[in-house]
C-alpha cells in the first residue's frame, strides 16, 4: 500500500511542548490514522530530506463538547513523534518558529 507521502502527514503538530522538544531533534506530526511507523518515517524522509532514527506513534481520542444540551465529538487522530538521528540536518520548517 504505496501512499503519497503528503497523505500520510497531515501536518505539524505545533504546541509548547513540542517546541521545546526540539532542542532533542524530537518533532510532532499529525499523520494518518492507518499510516504505520514504516510508512512515517519513509514519508518525514521523502518530504524534508532528513534521517529519521525512530518514530513514537500515539492515538488521541476527541473530546466530547457540549453545547447547551447538544453534545457532540471531536474526532479522533494519530500522533506522531519522529526522532532524528545526530548527523541529520534539522527539519527548517520548525525552525523558522
Amino acid at each position: 500500500m504505496s501512499k503519497d507521502p503528503h497523505d500520510i502527514i497531515i501536518r505539524p503538530w505545533i504546541t509548547e511542548k513540542s517546541m521545546a522538544m526540539k532542542e532533542l531533534r524530537k518533532y510532532t506530526f499529525v499523520v494518518h490514522p492507518d499510516a504505520n511507523k514504516t510508512e512515517i518515517k519513509n514519508a518525514v524522509e521523502a518530504i524534508f530530506g532528513v534521517k529519521v532514527e525512530k518514530v513514537n506513534t500515539m492515538n488521541v481520542r476527541g473530546k466530547k463538547k457540549r453545547m447547551g444540551i447538544h453534545e457532540g465529538k471531536r474526532p479522533d487522530w494519530k500522533k506522531a513523534i519522529v526522532t532524528l538521528k545526530k548527523d541529520s540536518k534539522p527539519i527548517e520548517f520548525f525552525e523558522s518558529l
